[in-house]
């Protein structure tokens, strides 16, 4: 999973309260619309939705436009939506509390894409217990959703961070990291994850599918663009629903779209469709309005928030993880109901399930 560093979601946040306010205050109706997105397997169907006219398709069913822009840098990609260059951007439910959210953007989630089933993990050197790990440098992204899931597994078995040291290393240099002989633990998500476990020595001792749902991949947008706008997120949905059919289809052209998007994402076929079978991908609205409703969501985002503020990232001088409000589909806010910044929402992907997009 691509992640950010503290220092950049603090610039984010800088950034936000001079620009992003002001893109929720100007916020009106229009015709054309900016998405940001990056390279992430559950992410990818953007891109070729994009490149094979799925996106024009459902724009011009609402006569509007909508321009998608790849983003090599994830990070740059949220910095951008936050300081309110575009009306939305595909990141995960924790980065999205941490960035625009914590940063005063107002940002509701339109699709709930997918959760991490195993594309995370913890990986020991010769070492096959997670119990191995107590003592050891844990090489990870610092404040990313690596470093979150490590505090989970660690929680798993009665231990916490004041039982490892941390040591902050970059996604680019973690699979060279790993083949140095100092380095026995790392945290990372894939394609890395996968690079990592051919090495003889790795030994996964702990991934995402051990907490299921809790690192989800989201397509966000502007809450006062999508109010002043729906027929936006309508045809957001449509994309989504209509590519991710396409993604998971048995036949030649569900292969097809496969090998591009791997290709894309810079693997092929087998490293795709791998990295598939460890996303719980939600190809049909109606599996996403359940999980999105479900009592589990708001479970989630209750340890994402504390995680987050337990690491100073709600915001300079935050003093809880009540700071931000976050609305659930029900209505139920967590946290401050006057500064409500994040919003889940069934509407979108409800009209795609019941056929009225």
């Amino acid at each position: 999973m691509q992640t950010f560093s503290k220092i950049l979601s603090m610039t984010a946040l800088t950034a936000s309260l001079a620009l992003g306010l002001g893109s929720i205050a100007k916020a009106e109706q229009k015709t054309d619309f900016k998405v940001a997105w990056s390279i992430y397997v559950g992410w990818m169907p953007w891109g070729y939705a994009a490149d094979h006219g799925i996106v024009k398709k459902w724009a011009d069913k609402y006569g509007i436009k909508i321009e998608v822009t790849q983003f090599n840098d994830y990070v740059e990609s949220m910095n951008q939506y936050t300081a309110g260059a575009f009306d939305a951007v595909t990141l995960t439910n924790m980065d999205g509390l941490s960035i625009p959210a914590a940063g005063g953007v107002d940002t509701t989630a339109v699709i709930v894409g997918d959760f991490s089933n195993g594309n995370d993990a913890v990986i020991l050197k010769d070492k096959a217990s997670l119990a191995d790990i107590k003592g050891q440098n844990v090489n990870l992204v610092e404040f990313s959703v690596s470093h979150y899931l490590l505090a989970r597994a660690l929680e798993s078995i009665k231990l916490t961070e004041r039982d490892v040291k941390v040591v902050n290393t970059s996604d680019a240099d973690m699979v060279a990291a790993y083949k140095t002989a100092d380095v026995t633990a790392v945290v990372t998500w894939n394609p890395l994850v996968s690079t990592i476990l051919e090495e003889p020595t790795a030994k996964k001792v702990f991934d995402s599918s051990q907490v299921p749902g809790e690192i989800i991949d989201l397509m966000v947008a502007n809450s006062g663009v999508l109010k002043d706008n729906p027929n936006f997120g309508k045809a957001l949905a449509g994309i989504w629903y209509e590519t991710a059919a396409l993604l998971t289809a048995d036949s030649a052209d569900g292969k097809a779209a496969r090998e591009a998007m791997g290709q894309a994402s810079g693997t092929d076929l087998k490293g795709y469709e791998s990295q598939l079978a460890v996303t719980k991908l939600f190809d049909k609205p109606a599996d996403a309005v359940a999980f999105t409703a479900s009592d589990g969501l708001p479970k989630t985002m209750d340890l994402v928030r504390n995680f987050l503020f337990e690491k100073g990232l709600l915001g300079n001088g935050a003093p809880s993880a009540d700071v931000i409000g976050i609305e659930m589909p029900n209505g139920k806010i967590l946290g401050d109901s006057g500064n409500v910044k994040l919003r889940f929402t069934e509407t979108y992907m409800k009209a795609a399930a019941d056929g009225s997009l």
